[in-house]
């Protein structure tokens, strides 16, 4: 690991469990090393403009910037604002890491792969975790908002969610802050077992200069149902891997995705659907949309392992292009080892189309507002297909902000 990173790292103290894990995963990350765009997995991808050597482990920013009404219903939590361990009724614990008493079995729990460097990067330069723990049976109503303020410099937030057998939760992550040298390494965690019912969103906002290289790892078990929300509006490199682990026999993933790219930003979605049990179901869409000389990428795999028979896999990926200067990268991809089931993907890129625009043109909309109406229509038909309704208008909220008029 580069000097400056290293040398904060160092000293982050903690448990004696939480120090070793952070040598154990320090070790990994100098054998696999910074990622290279010749690997598939960062095909298209700017990783090789990243110098890990200009960072050191960074401080708060101030403010957070979300209009608090959009969460005006939810438990809103500033993990930054000396955050301790709270309760929100029988059996919904928010808790850190380095304290509880099982935290070195949590750690890593959903997030095994000891060659993914990102993983190992933040688990190197950790310096703690928020639990949230859904106890047997428990439905938690209200959402809970986390809100990480980020500023320059490197920072390496972790979640870990456990929804106990039976119970349902809602869980928003909001990442907001500037700066010219930012890079944000989060990874969340998300255990759902057997019947239990996690809805997830995770909204970045970061500013233009910012690097963010997010990782949401999911496990569900049998008959349990993981549903998110992922929605990239800053940062300058946005990158977000997905992956979902279908364990348990009628398990299902509900995945909505989306992104707005201007200027020169980057914008790179990875997804995975692995089914390994019978009758399990995942249903992807992701939808985004570029302008100016930005550009995306999205890469997905269905992976149907032998033996999950009845699987059903649905995944699409929708791109406006709006601007001749931008482009979108579209690989969707299919890995299936079982006769016995459905699997389909679709992929589009392209620009508005001009029919509907001669439409509201005809009817006197101007050329602008026409192009407004019809980009507004496209990120709406997804965010009304998401049950995080409230992260949901936080990005609607964004949007109308990035293209100047208000909601119709």
């Amino acid at each position: 690991m580069p000097p400056l990173l290293f040398d904060s790292a160092h000293g982050l103290g903690g448990p004696a469990w939480l120090v070793a894990s952070r040598e154990r995963q320090q070790a990994n990350f100098d054998r696999l090393g910074i990622p290279d765009a010749s690997e598939e997995e960062w095909r298209y991808s700017p990783i090789g403009e990243l110098d890990l050597e200009r960072f050191h482990l960074g401080g708060d920013a101030s403010g957070n910037g979300i209009d608090a009404g959009v969460f005006a219903a939810s438990h809103v939590i500033d993990v930054n604002d000396e955050f301790t361990a709270r309760s929100f009724g029988d059996g919904v614990q928010l808790s850190l890491l380095s304290t509880h008493g099982q935290g070195a079995d949590l750690l890593g729990s959903c997030a095994k792969d000891e060659n993914d460097a990102l993983l190992a990067l933040n688990g190197a330069c950790l310096r703690d975790a928020v639990v949230l723990e859904v106890g047997k049976g428990v439905h938690a109503g209200t959402p809970i908002v986390l809100v990480h303020r980020v500023g320059n410099g490197a920072h390496f937030p972790r979640t870990i969610v456990r929804v106990g057998e039976g119970a349902q939760a809602s869980l928003i992550e909001v990442f907001v802050g500037e700066g010219a040298d930012l890079l944000n390494v989060p990874v969340a965690e998300l255990s759902v077992n057997d019947g239990a019912q996690l809805s997830y969103g995770s909204v970045q906002l970061l500013g233009k200069g910012a690097w963010h290289l997010a990782t949401v790892k999911s496990e569900v078990g049998r008959d349990a149902t993981v549903s998110q929300l992922t929605a990239g509006l800053g940062a300058s490199y946005d990158r977000m891997r997905t992956d979902v682990l279908l364990a348990g026999q009628g398990a299902s993933s509900i995945l909505r995705s989306t992104y707005l790219g201007h200027d020169d930003q980057v914008h790179d979605l990875r997804t995975l659907q692995d089914h390994a049990a019978p009758r399990t179901v995942s249903d992807l869409l992701c939808k985004g949309a570029v302008d100016d000389a930005s550009r995306s990428i999205y890469t997905g795999v269905i992976k149907v392992r032998h033996g999950a028979i009845r699987s059903d896999a649905r995944q699409s990926n929708h791109n406006l292009v709006l601007s001749p200067e931008a482009h979108a990268d579209s690989v969707p991809n299919l890995d299936i080892e079982e006769n016995d089931v459905r699997c389909s993907h679709a992929s589009t890129v392209g620009p508005l189309d001009e029919d509907q625009r001669y439409y509201l043109e005809s009817r006197g909309i101007s050329p602008q507002e026409a192009d407004r109406l019809l980009v507004r229509g496209f990120f709406r038909d997804l965010l009304e297909r998401t049950p995080l309704q409230s992260a949901a208008n936080l990005v609607q909220q964004r949007i109308e902000d990035r293209l100047g008029g208000g909601a119709s």
